[in-house]
């Protein structure tokens, strides 16, 4: 569960949303200095503490910072801020594996500079939240990557079956500088707070073995991926294309854009081909572009294709065989959990008590299985849960010293009543529609 926002930001943010939403056209300023009021930066660094995460290349955790006095470190940063002497540090870069084999860098400010990009989040988010598109549904509040599933699902069974299935090259490290900063100024006149927000686009980045002294950065375009005003700052820029592509996408494909950050889909009810190359062309303009290798236009219902990792596409109801357009986790997405149980259940864990292992297995079942709740979802349970059992019972008899035919010692009714393992068929009792 997130922090509760305070009462009196609450209300700030919402005047902000209400006066935006109202007024198109109006321009904001006197912003900059909401972000060093007390309140302000003292829950923006709560915030920051709960989210977590690894020090920036000044190598300080939050531990540091409690140890040397919280109150004395955000006086400090409210005295940089309030006399303008505040600079952004260095971003040190990362690189996460991704599901497909690849790498995506991530960037990791200080976390004084999260702190400070949390604040400025707090005034800036509700201007532009008042902006954004309903086709966009990432990192939104109140919308999720289920909503925008349930978005393309609505449109497959409302005749838009030829879908364009695109994928942006790096595109947050494609965002052009100065056009992103217009789409900014475009609400904000705060000359202090524009300030800010180009001081850590332009910040320098490191590689994470470097000496964090500084390096490669301070070019024309990218916004790390990974420092807390990002997402915002991406979804601004993508408005763009998504206001570009109602204004200049082929009317005859009837295409219907639906965004999570830069995962997108177009829903054509015809020429999806044709809205490809539209879509090609508008992203060009914009110094984007898409991924050709990637990029594909499927024609539902003898195709099917991912998005947000679910696979939409035919289903068939159990026991009539009946078909239908419908929703079901994707088999990536079910080999990334087995995985994870699988590292999960490896040697070295034997050590802890079969309860303790039992928790946190269920913690990573849970988690994997409130976001795989939409649509046929009962045969990926069934197959996750034999794979959560079968790795389990392994665990067990290596804990034990037990041979291969140990597993027999674990039934399911231990597994299950005894140590409390979660069983996600239960789930799909809740799930009426799951079933499938």
């Amino acid at each position: 569960m997130g922090l509760k926002t305070p009462e009196k930001i609450g209300r700030l943010q919402r005047t902000l949303y209400a006066k935006a939403k109202e007024k198109p056209e109006q321009r904001f300023h006197q912003l900059y200095d909401k972000v060093w009021r007390e309140d302000f930066l003292e829950f923006a660094y709560r915030k920051s503490k709960a989210n977590g995460g690894a020090g920036g290349v000044d190598g300080k955790s939050f531990e540091d910072i409690e140890e040397y006095g919280r109150e004395r470190w955000l006086g400090e940063l409210t005295k940089e801020l309030k006399e303008k002497s505040y600079r952004a540090a260095p971003v040190r870069r990362v690189w996460i594996e991704k599901a497909n084999g690849g790498r995506r860098p991530l960037g990791v400010p200080t976390i004084k500079d999260r702190v400070v990009q949390t604040a400025a989040m707090l005034v800036i988010e509700p201007i532009f939240e008042a902006d954004l598109q309903p086709e966009q549904h990432g990192y939104r509040p109140k919308r999720s990557a289920k909503d925008a599933v349930v978005a393309v699902h609505k449109l497959i069974n409302t005749g838009h079956r030829e879908v364009v299935d695109a994928d942006l090259s790096g595109y947050f490290d494609s965002i052009p500088h100065k056009e992103l900063m217009q789409s900014v100024a475009r609400r904000i006149c705060d000359r202090q707070m524009l300030k800010l927000i180009k001081m850590w686009l332009k910040a320098p980045v490191v590689e994470d073995s470097s000496d964090g002294k500084g390096g490669p950065g301070g070019g024309e375009k990218g916004s790390p991926q990974g420092s807390p005003i990002s997402p915002l700052l991406a979804n601004l820029y993508l408005r763009r294309f998504i206001l570009g592509w109602k204004k200049l996408g082929p009317e005859q494909c009837q295409g219907r854009i639906v965004s999570y950050a830069d995962d997108f889909v177009i829903c054509c009810q015809r020429d999806a081909e044709k809205a490809r190359q539209a879509a090609q062309q508008i992203l060009e303009r914009l110094g984007l572009k898409l991924n050709e290798t990637k990029t594909s236009v499927k024609r539902l219902p003898q195709e099917s294709f991912e998005f947000l990792s679910y696979t939409l596409g035919i289903c068939y109801r159990a026991g009539s065989g009946q078909a239908y357009l419908g929703t079901r986790p994707s088999r990536k997405s079910i080999a990334r959990i087995c995985r994870a149980i699988h590292e999960e259940t490896r040697a070295k864990t034997g050590l802890r008590a079969a309860e303790q292992e039992v928790v946190r297995l269920n913690r990573i079942l849970v988690g994997w299985a409130n976001y795989f709740q939409l649509g046929a979802v009962s045969k990926a349970y069934r197959a996750v849960d034999a794979h959560t059992r079968w790795r389990l019972r392994q665990w067990l008899c290596r804990k034990h010293k037990l041979g291969s035919k140990g597993t027999r010692q674990f039934p399911d009714q231990y597994l299950y009543e005894t140590l409390g393992l979660v069983r996600l068929t239960k789930r799909t009792r809740n799930h009426p529609w799951a079933k499938a």
